[in-house]
């Protein structure tokens, strides 16, 4: 496993180790031995969630907030995303900037999402499977988030204008200045 920083403290891009052959692959996914080893992070997990979603989908930015608040390590299964991470840690130096990462089931690449961070991802692909491992349980009254748009963050989302595919409740996200603490 390699660890690339990506500019935003703990907000980290994971390569496996891929073993390729005239049969296929194989790569370990996730090891928490290993990851705490290399990152000096907690690799305890306790909820995986697996969405999937066509083209033009941005989801998010979500994030939860309190007790409730979670780390992620993500990574695609199927198809291409552009994986967005924004530092919302109001002490932090990288407050309000964001990281994106494109992963894919062909490069293999997963992002860890520290707490403090709102996460969300456009497809890239026709269709995509993506997987979240988090640190902590779903709690709906603890769910936040920032709109996608938001013109203080600036995200390119990689989606011309128009193609996007947004939900209704991400479409009510308030504005990033508007954030409370998570």
């Amino acid at each position: 496993m390699e660890i690339e920083e990506t500019g935003l403290k703990d907000c980290l891009i994971i390569k496996p180790r891929v073993f390729e052959d005239t049969r296929g692959y194989f790569f370990e996914s996730f090891n928490q031995n290993t990851f705490e080893e290399r990152t000096g992070l907690s690799g305890r997990f306790v909820q995986d969630n697996q969405s999937y979603s066509s083209y033009g989908v941005i989801r998010g930015l979500h994030a939860q907030t309190g007790e409730f608040a979670q780390a992620k390590l993500v990574r695609v299964t199927k198809g291409e995303v552009l994986d967005v991470a924004v530092d919302v840690r109001p002490s932090s130096p990288t407050y309000g900037k964001h990281v994106a990462v494109r992963l894919s089931a062909e490069n293999k690449l997963q992002l860890y999402i520290p707490r403090g961070f709102v996460h969300g991802f456009s497809v890239l692909s026709e269709r995509v499977e993506f997987l979240y491992k988090c640190d902590n349980f779903y709690n709906k009254a603890s769910e936040t988030g920032v709109i996608y748009n938001d013109p203080d963050l600036n995200i390119d989302w990689l989606i011309p204008e128009g193609m996007e595919s947004v939900s209704d409740k991400d479409l009510l996200l308030k504005p990033f200045a508007e954030l409370k603490h998570i």
